[in-house]
């Protein structure tokens, strides 16, 4: 198993060890002892699965406060995954990272609290899974709007199938600062001490 650390700090893409033979493959999706030595959470609290068809953009979601770390892979088809930091104070605010998903490449994708994430079908369908550090609360449910042009994410299709939901959403900088998480919060040095 491999971890990168992409553009931004703390999200990080890990190839899992795929072993293949003539009946197909097995992998490890996660393992608390060997993700933790590699210094992703070792807890996770929730597990969900999306389906979704060609085209269909679901983003750019976060829960503040209750803020939630995510563990993202695709099952199967392919997908583009973008995690932005809408962290006030951190850096790197405002900036997105994108990884191709599939089931073929079995990539994952960390995504830290304090990130709004997002993704694109680029299949006829796909099956992303994803692990949680905290429970979805809906009382805690925040969006940036996907087609935000401060953010310029390149998403793979135009036109897009967007809910009307997350087509209501505002642009980042539209959103009161107060309402997001800070890098106070969920930077390096308050990650370090929990």
């Amino acid at each position: 198993m491999r971890v990168t650390q992409t553009a931004l700090p703390g999200v990080r893409m890990i190839e899992t060890d795929v072993f293949r033979d003539d009946r197909g493959y097995f992998l490890e999706t996660w393992q608390a002892e060997r993700y933790t030595s590699l210094g992703l959470p070792g807890s996770f609290v929730q597990d969900n699965l999306s389906h979704s068809a060609r085209g269909v953009l679901r983003g750019l979601h976060l829960q503040h406060p209750h803020s939630q770390g995510k563990l993202v892979y695709v099952i199967e088809g392919e997908m583009l995954d973008v995690a932005v930091d809408v962290r006030v104070g951190s850096p790197h605010f405002g900036r997105s990272v994108a990884v191709v998903l599939s089931g073929q490449n079995h990539r994952q994708l960390y995504i830290p609290p304090g990130f709004a994430h997002g993704f694109c079908v680029t299949s006829q369908y796909a099956l992303l899974a994803y692990k949680c550090t905290t429970p979805y609360r809906p009382s805690s449910e925040l969006g940036v709007l996907w087609s935000d042009p401060d953010l310029a994410i390149a998403w793979p299709h135009s036109p897009v199938t967007v809910s009307a939901r997350d087509q209501s959403f505002a642009r980042l900088r539209d959103i009161p600062q107060s309402a997001l998480p800070s890098y106070a919060q969920y930077g390096p040095a308050a990650v370090a001490h929990r």
